[in-house]
């Protein structure tokens, strides 16, 4: 099924409208019908997913911090508990798991979760880098017709992502020729943190640092209150892709979602100096993505920490807008946030008279609740909104344009072979490299 016809129907899954009898002993909530679920991450991102996981059975929790793991186990208090997800994932009776871990983990946790044939919800951003992506989508391709997988970039959920979608594929722009997404979030880092005294007791720094080259402890890697923790570590290089996979893969999704897109076939970017411990604030990024079979090719953009697309009028002052999407058209424009749209017709002619808009019927119907989405998708269809083909394209797309940052140049990009044509320095940027006993595909 094409993605465009299953986002006619995937509001149907997501709204909890599983096809299943509403009885005691076969109906979706049933003892016989629910989830054997592992929480890998059990503070901030892991307790937003408390209520959506609880109708179903958690058995394991499992943190590297372990006041936060005391925290979850007082949710779950039958749910068996480690500090090492490579440990909790052997538990035999696991059928499901969210990953709500660092960014450096997640693409590992993914993929071993899917190599034991579990249904992964993994938390954005999906990879830190294109070997990373390549791999979770190649597994997951492996089981789509056995596992359900979604990475949380939960604001997919708003209504507002399908009427923009709708806005752009019935064209009320006229034919779209380029796309950008941008966000504002400053936060500037010089380097990594120096030594700071010991670890506390309670955290596993060691499996902290996981697969990244080892960096000393320093109190500074863990300030921030739940969900915002991650402003403290996410910007360096061996933990991270600083906006990219935070805001940016929120943002990018607003924009991604109505262009049925693949890979690039080039990328260039500029922004700040490079710096090699630390991402940069200020950048922006153009990528070349091939044209498909209801558009053409077209340019994707990513802009971050102060840099922004021209506005395309002098009434359209996108300066105010924080974290936003522009889809520019030939007849006109599309300006978005997450919840809001403004389209404008450009030029003395426009009248809107070539646009038919849907009718009531026909609009795209409300996903639900994200996490339940998935949830029903592991019981039933196994259909998603931001499953791991569609959300690894996309931070694919993006972790190729940051190559073309750090590479300072132009790339050309063959995303069939996911390489870099005719320059092994860049290509060697797709990668990375882990400590030794840790495996991206094990």
């Amino acid at each position: 099924m094409k993605r465009r016809e299953f986002l006619k129907t995937a509001g149907m899954v997501g709204a909890g409208t599983l096809i299943l009898p509403r009885t005691k002993l076969f109906g979706a909530d049933a003892p016989s019908n629910k989830l054997n679920i592992a929480l890998i991450g059990t503070w901030g991102r892991g307790e937003a997913h408390f209520g959506a996981i609880s109708g179903e059975n958690v058995v394991a929790l499992c943190d590297v911090n372990e006041e936060h793991l005391a925290f979850g186990s007082r949710k779950f208090p039958n749910a068996k508990t480690y500090v090492d997800w490579r440990k909790c994932l052997d538990q035999k009776d696991i059928n499901a798991v969210v990953a709500c871990t660092a960014d450096h983990t997640h693409a590992f946790i993914a993929n071993w979760a899917m190599n034991r044939g579990m249904h992964v919800y993994c938390e954005k951003p999906l990879a830190n880098s294109v070997e990373e992506a390549r791999v979770v989508r190649a597994t997951y391709l492996k089981n789509k017709n056995k596992l359900a997988t979604q990475c949380g970039t939960q604001r997919h959920e708003d209504e507002n992502f399908n009427r923009v979608r709708e806005l752009v594929l019935d064209g009320a722009i006229g034919k779209l020729e380029s796309v950008s997404a941008w966000g504002n979030r400053q936060i500037p880092k010089p380097a990594y943190l120096p030594a700071a005294g010991e670890p506390p007791k309670h955290l596993h720094y060691d499996l902290w640092i996981g697969p990244s080259p080892f960096h000393p402890y320093n109190p500074g890697y863990f300030v921030g209150g739940p969900g915002m923790n991650c402003l403290s570590w996410n910007m360096y290089w061996d933990f991270g892709n600083g906006q990219i996979g935070d805001m940016g893969s929120h943002t990018m999704d607003l924009a991604w979602n109505p262009l049925d897109a693949t890979l690039p076939t080039a990328a260039e970017a500029k922004g700040e100096p490079f710096n090699p411990d630390v991402s940069p604030v200020k950048l922006e990024m153009h990528m070349d993505m091939p044209a498909n079979d209801w558009r053409p090719g077209i340019k994707v953009s990513w802009f971050q920490g102060g840099a922004l697309p021209e506005s395309p009028s002098r009434m359209i002052d996108i300066k105010k807008i924080d974290h936003g999407a522009m889809f520019e058209g030939t007849k006109g424009v599309l300006v978005a946030d997450f919840r809001n749209r403004v389209l404008y017709p450009l030029g003395g002619g426009a009248n809107l008279s070539y646009y038919k808009p849907r009718s009531k019927e026909t609009l795209l119907p409300p996903m639900g609740n994200f996490q339940k989405q998935w949830i029903n998708a592991c019981k039933g269809s196994l259909k998603t909104a931001c499953d791991f083909e569609y959300s690894g394209n996309m931070i694919e797309t993006i972790l190729v344009g940051m190559v073309a940052y750090r590479a300072g140049k132009k790339i050309k990009y063959d995303g069939a072979a996911g390489k870099v044509i005719d320059d092994p320095d860049a290509d060697a940027l797709l990668r990375k490299k882990y400590r030794d006993g840790w495996t991206l595909n094990g």
